[in-house]
């Protein structure tokens, strides 16, 4: 089994920033993609950043420039940091990751969900 424990949601201005981050625990023989979602209220879930192994990125079009998504392998440790926060950034942000077992079969989890909120 796998933990996933987020931290770093709260109340910003906009403008503001803010850094997430999502520590993974268990019996995990390889974090491969490590990534987060957002879901504001009466939306679906939607990607908002996503780290495949250790260097390749992705971000939805309305975060590049502002967001930016990092792993710490020692740690099993994803962060997004978050700059130039708008109210449209609003919502609960779900850590996801996809693993490789020791039995070398692939599992995802997703975290617990923290709530970010930016005032105008």
């Amino acid at each position: 089994q796998v933990q996933l424990v987020e931290s770093g949601g709260g109340l910003v201005q906009a403008g503001g920033s803010l850094r997430l981050s999502c520590t993974a625990s268990g019996t995990i023989f390889s974090i491969d993609v490590m990534g987060w979602y957002r879901q504001a209220p009466g939306k679906q879930r939607e990607l908002v950043a996503v780290m495949i192994g250790s260097s390749r990125t992705d971000y939805a079009d309305s975060v590049k420039g502002r967001f930016t998504i990092s792993r710490d392998n020692a740690k099993n440790t994803a962060y997004l940091q978050m700059n130039l926060l708008k109210p449209e950034d609003t919502g609960v942000y779900y850590c996801n990751v996809d693993i490789t077992t020791f039995r070398k079969t692939s599992e995802t989890y997703w975290g617990q969900g923290t709530q970010v909120t930016v005032s105008s």
